[in-house]
């Protein structure tokens, strides 16, 4: 099969820093945290989840990885990198090459500003998007750690 240009690159992206775990290409495109958990027979906690918003200061984006079950808390996140606006459609192709429901947590094709959400740490195993609906990766959140080189923080609203 000829696979989507983001998912190739996501693939060649692990694959250059040694990750053991190829990515996958499901049967289903998984949009949601829900579609991907389902998919996969894992709890909806354990996907890897990534929320664009649009930096207002430089318009740059920023990249939020979080827990399928968790909802990002803007203000947390706000605190951190500075004023955000909602990042549409378009906006998140531009800036990460990736389009909303695909939007993998490395190989964008512009570097955005990531921050890892503490929730995921929750799990040994989680698994993210893999740079289009259909493609998924497993890791642990001590690789996406590595794999990113993000901080980790509290970034979603309290339950």
């Amino acid at each position: 099969m000829n696979y989507p240009e983001g998912f190739q690159r996501v693939a060649q992206a692990l694959a250059e820093r040694g990750h053991p775990h190829a990515p996958r290409w499901l049967e289903v495109a998984a949009r949601t945290s829900q579609e991907a958990a389902d998919a996969l027979g894992v709890a909806v906690g354990q996907i890897a989840k990534s929320v664009i918003f649009r930096r207002r200061a430089d318009d740059s984006a920023v990249l939020v990885v979080t827990s399928g079950d968790r909802r990002v808390d803007e203000k947390r996140v706000a605190a951190i990198t500075g004023p955000l606006g909602r990042a549409d459609a378009e906006f998140v192709k531009t800036r990460t090459g990736f389009s909303i429901g695909g939007v993998a947590p490395l190989a964008h094709t512009t570097p955005p500003t990531t921050l890892i959400d503490r929730e995921l740490f929750r799990f040994d195993e989680i698994w993210a998007a893999a740079g289009h609906p259909n493609g998924v990766f497993r890791l642990s959140p001590q690789q996406l750690e590595s794999l990113t080189g993000a901080p980790v923080a509290d970034v979603v609203q309290e339950r």
